[in-house]
């Protein structure tokens, strides 16, 4: 009945728009109002029509955000705005410009970028990538290829949330996230050719001295520069994070109205049958349709409903990770709102999502193939198997483990840019001691 209505509503919208076709504007910002207008429209008549399924998304998506997004993300929002003011950005990018510019195309200052998001998880990235564009530290095209594989789900989500609160199955978490990282890191190195002609940015190096020397130089510079006193830029650093925190609840709050609606009104029925096509053309069981349209809206309930579905839990495996990899509309919009301030684009980040998508389902079939036996015998860290939970304890525990993953990454990369510097050293000597014979 909710279908029929809804149907016939859609029907007169558009029959009004046909029979007034000759005296509205054409332009295609014109359609664009319109259909904006009407999304609006519908979704207030819905929650009029079914107010208490709209109350309970509500309350639900409001405990995701309090419970786990708030406090998850509140401690590296500050410290991250915190380490940009003090200039520890600009000396991670002398370090760093060797390793990321050859295996990215970005700057050496997308590094923090990089471990930050994958550590972290959403949105940070795109949060961290906007102040990046903002401070010139990097250009359009760079921010762009950035953002694509940099705002990623961290690893506790994955592991905790997805493999043993949802699935039930610890050891899938281990699966699920390497395949996260790895499709990330390829897509990275894809991206790298996305508008590859574009100019470069340079980093702004300090000219002569040691490595070490150059580094301090720039973080010295680039504090100048800012020129808050510590006091101020740490009120700054927490009222921008919070401020960014309320964006990031609200639209998770909103989608989840928007999801129970769709599925109320049958939209998410419908969308899964053509769904369920495409799976049996890959051989995919059609009980993962619906639960792939819902993480096309919303990563948390898309993983909960593959959890839940009827299919072998290899195949939900590459749904969940498939899932993860798209991360739902709800943070596609928190990134259209932080990024909306700078000159970023977001169809090449929405492009990028669906790559990883296809690239995390095949590293997904690969490891729980040819490379399950590799991962057989691994064990996960204790705390990993937790599910997330809102307590004061859970949470230190939960930063201090991001904390040791923000500088694992760090580290792996500076060791790189050592490795770099040493081969380029050796072969400036071979060239030195050649040009002298």
């Amino acid at each position: 009945m909710c279908l029929a209505v809804s149907a016939a509503v859609i029907l007169f919208f558009f029959y009004l728009l046909f029979r007034q076709r000759e005296e509205l504007p054409r332009h295609k910002q014109a359609l664009n109002t319109y259909l904006i207008a009407f999304c609006a429209i519908f979704l207030t008549v819905s929650m009029v029509r079914f107010p208490k399924d709209a109350f309970e998304a509500a309350v639900a998506g409001l405990h995701i955000w309090w419970d786990i997004v708030f406090p998850g993300l509140l401690p590296f929002f500050v410290i991250s705005q915190i380490l940009i003011g003090l200039g520890v950005v600009h000396m991670m990018g002398v370090f760093l410009e060797p390793v990321m510019r050859p295996l990215f195309n970005v700057p050496g200052s997308g590094s923090f970028v990089m471990a930050m998001g994958l550590a972290s998880g959403f949105p940070i990235g795109a949060v961290l990538t906007a102040e990046l564009r903002e401070q010139n530290l990097c250009n359009r095209v760079e921010a762009e290829r950035l953002l694509s594989f940099t705002n990623t789900a961290d690893p506790l989500f994955m592991i905790g949330a997805v493999a043993v609160g949802m699935l039930g199955c610890p050891q899938a978490g281990l699966t699920i996230m390497l395949a996260h990282y790895l499709s990330s890191l390829t897509l990275g190195m894809l991206m790298r050719f996305y508008r590859q002609k574009e100019a470069a940015t340079a980093e702004k190096l300090p000219p002569r001295g040691f490595l070490l020397s150059r580094a301090l130089q720039a973080l010295v510079k680039a504090r100048e520069r800012d020129g808050r006193p510590l006091g101020r830029l740490m009120g700054e650093a927490i009222h921008k994070s919070i401020e960014t925190l309320l964006l990031v609840g609200g639209f998770i709050i909103l989608l989840a109205v928007v999801i129970r609606i769709l599925d109320l009104v049958g939209v998410v029925a419908i969308l899964g049958r053509g769904v369920s096509t495409v799976l049996n053309l890959v051989g995919l069981s059609p009980a993962l349709a619906a639960p792939l349209v819902s993480g096309f809206f919303e990563i948390d309930l898309g993983c909960q409903a593959a959890a839940g579905a009827g299919a072998a839990l290899g195949e939900k495996v590459i749904a969940i990770g498939m899932i993860i990899a798209w991360s739902g509309l709800s943070v596609h919009f928190q990134v259209a709102s932080i990024i909306s301030k700078t000159d970023l684009r977001l169809g090449p980040y929405l492009g990028a999502r669906a790559i990883h998508a296809f690239i995390a389902g095949l590293f997904t079939a690969v490891l729980l193939g040819p490379g399950g036996k590799l991962l057989g015998g691994a064990a996960l860290p204790v705390f990993l198997e937790t599910v997330p939970r809102s307590s004061l304890s859970f949470w230190c525990s939960r930063t201090l483990f991001m904390l040791n993953r923000v500088l694992l990454f760090l580290g792996v990369l500076t060791a790189l840019a050592a490795v770099f510097y040493a081969v380029r050293a050796v072969r400036s000597a071979f060239c030195r001691i050649n040009r002298g014979s």
